[in-house]
């Protein structure tokens, strides 16, 4: 098969594809009259009370855009635990494993009704054989990493479900 029938094969087979996602109702849920078009902005995320909690409002807010207008509030609770894996025969850790898992609530502000809820879990690790100085860097990259990681599971959530209650 010669370069230029590859390249039409892959263009019409990308063709059938988009026809078919069409078909079944599929809309980019940014695009215009998607399900998240106009969410931007929209989205007040309750202030952070922690070090995690700010990480995980950053993040949130990097995603949905800073409240200007809001329409719904964004609740959520932290939960974090750092659990010590590798271990030498001098009984010192080496290995960090931390696991978080973030409980949300979007609140509808002018009826007051949770529109949407869940919880969403996830972990990461970091090394602590260099200095102290270089494990606390790791550590804190670790804290950053994981927030990054369930700020994005949150906001996939609430991406996927906001045709039911963003109207």
């Amino acid at each position: 098969m010669s370069s230029s029938d590859r390249r039409a094969f892959l263009v019409s087979g990308l063709t059938a594809a988009g026809l078919a996602l069409a078909g079944c109702g599929f809309r980019p849920v940014y695009g215009t009259g998607g399900p998240a078009d106009g969410l931007r902005g929209r989205i007040a995320v309750d202030a952070p009370d922690s070090v995690v909690g700010f990480l995980l409002v950053e993040e949130l807010e990097t995603r949905l855009g800073r409240a200007e207008a809001p329409r719904w509030r964004l609740a959520y609770s932290i939960d974090t635990e750092s659990e010590g894996l590798g271990v030498t025969a001098e009984q010192d850790t080496t290995r960090y494993n931390i696991t978080g898992r973030v409980g949300f609530q979007l609140r509808d502000l002018d009826s007051g009704q949770v529109v949407q809820s869940g919880e969403v879990a996830s972990f990461t690790a970091y090394s602590a054989t260099g200095s102290t100085v270089a494990t606390r860097a790791a550590e804190r990259d670790a804290y950053r990493r994981l927030m990054v990681i369930l700020a994005d599971e949150v906001v996939t959530r609430l991406l996927a479900t906001s045709g039911t209650w963003a109207q």
